[in-house]
């Protein structure tokens, strides 16, 4: 029943948009000749004439539209008749090409200011983090750090936890034995291994039957996670070097040793990528009983856990009439648009693979999850982020969006005439492509990340 819900929701932002271009069309007594549901790719579902408009539900529901005379090259309106957008003035067609980003934006506020009058609270995206229970192997260095039941983790590593999956983040990129090294400990341990075994060169394959002295090793260091990836939007950059599969076979042959046999397989060289491959601490305060208390360095083991079942409290900001819950409204959705431009800008950068970009298909999963665990509020909430990020993307100034068509306005008002129909339908058409490709793309990472799991049972 959540994932309907959630279904639902986002059904009407596109029904909202798709409205918001409708009704500043009919506002200016433009004619229209479709309003579509879904994109017209496939089988359609349902189609009715009321009046002059057709209505229709296409089967790829992922998308809609308001179609005009001009989109239709059969169509029998006269080219110069004013039943065509296109013999509309630039600031009449500005506004109805824009009018589905603005209806998306006003839904998005519509959304939290409703979620605030009735929840009477809006999220702070602030988290107190607890212990609440130590889950770990007996080996397990928690066990010795001084940790207990009921603390609250207040620093890792200097950085304040106070963001929903930080703990988990520092534990994830901090994971031991990873198959990584620094490239400043690759150097400092073949100063070491030099110095107890002259004899061999660096790169040079050591004979079969010999013995390599091998010094203590040392940790990797510390990591530390900057406010963007601990708000997770951004990833961490890890330049760590990454070993070759000798090297890692390697490693685990001379963990907790002080020297190897040689086989005739690997290096000088060799040996210190493998010896570098350790463990990154994790120096961790907790408050308990009103006291900050430093723990003993602790280790993630080599999947990125460290052995606890944490327990995240989010801290609430009251909403106590109606200008609270105006001023409270507005800086929830400035902060979440502020951190959707962010990931947008790292996508187009290629900071972030587009292995990790996701629709519609694993939103729905999220967000009928969030609704079943969290309440209706956060699922509005959802929404309401979810019709912001379609504004954005939206007005993006890319042909087959919104946007694309008010750069070809902005054009048109520079050059005093229009884009040659045909080469704007041409380009057009090319993006729209794109965007398909691009749909499909989202659509595979999306089953993919739904499907990986029912292969690890």
């Amino acid at each position: 029943m959540s994932t309907i819900i959630m279904i639902l929701l986002i059904s009407i932002l596109i029904l909202v948009h798709e409205a918001g271009h409708f009704f500043s069309a009919r506002m200016f007594k433009m004619k229209v000749d479709k309003f579509g549901i879904g994109l017209p790719i496939g089988p359609t579902l349902w189609e009715k004439k009321i009046g002059d408009i057709t209505l229709v539900i296409h089967a790829f529901l992922f998308g809609g539209y308001v179609s005009f005379p001009d989109d239709d090259k059969d169509s029998d309106v006269p080219q110069d008749s004013q039943d065509r957008i296109l013999n509309r003035p630039i600031w009449q067609r500005a506004i109805v090409f824009s009018a589905g980003v603005t209806a998306n934006v006003i839904c998005a506020f519509v959304l939290v200011l409703m979620t605030a009058f009735l929840w009477h609270n809006l999220p702070s995206g602030k988290f107190e983090t607890y212990v609440k229970d130590i889950v770990a192997e007996k080996d397990a260095s928690v066990w010795v750090s001084g940790m207990e039941k009921g603390d609250q983790i207040l620093e890792i590593n200097g950085s304040k936890i106070d963001t929903k999956y930080a703990v988990n983040l520092y534990a994830m990129y901090s994971a031991s034995y990873d198959g990584k090294a620094p490239q400043k400990n690759i150097e400092d341990n073949y100063k070491l291994l030099k110095r107890f075994n002259p004899a061999y060169e660096q790169n040079e394959i050591i004979d079969s039957g010999l013995v390599v002295k091998l010094p203590e090793a040392i940790d990797e260091g510390q990591i530390t996670l900057n406010t963007r990836v601990l708000n997770t939007v951004e990833l961490y950059k890890n330049n760590d070097i990454k070993l070759s599969e000798k090297q890692i076979e390697l490693r685990d042959k001379i963990k907790d040793k002080k020297f190897i046999e040689t086989d005739g397989t690997f290096s000088l060289n060799d040996v210190a990528y493998a010896m570098s491959d350790t463990v990154k601490p994790l120096d961790i305060k907790v408050l308990r009983n009103g006291q900050v208390v430093q723990l003993k360095t602790l280790y993630a083991d080599k999947d990125g856990l460290i052995g606890i079942a944490p327990e995240r409290k989010e801290i609430l900001i009251p909403v106590t009439g109606v200008k609270s819950a105006f001023s409270a409204s507005w800086n929830y959705l400035y902060k979440e648009t502020k951190s959707m431009i962010i990931v947008l800008g790292q996508l187009f950068t290629g900071k972030i693979p587009l292995k990790n970009m996701h629709g519609v298909v694993l939103i729905t999963k999220l967000g009928g999850d969030i609704i079943s665990q969290d309440g209706i509020f956060y699922g509005l909430l959802l929404t309401a982020v979810i019709s912001m990020n379609l504004a954005i993307l939206n007005i993006l100034p890319i042909p087959a969006l919104d946007g694309g068509h008010l750069l070809f306005l902005l054009i048109e008002k520079i050059m005093g005439k229009p884009v040659n129909e045909e080469i704007a339908n041409k380009i057009m058409t090319v993006f729209f492509i794109l965007l398909i490709i691009l749909l499909v793309l989202v659509l595979f990472n999306d089953i993919y990340v739904l499907v990986q799991p029912l292969f690890h049972k």
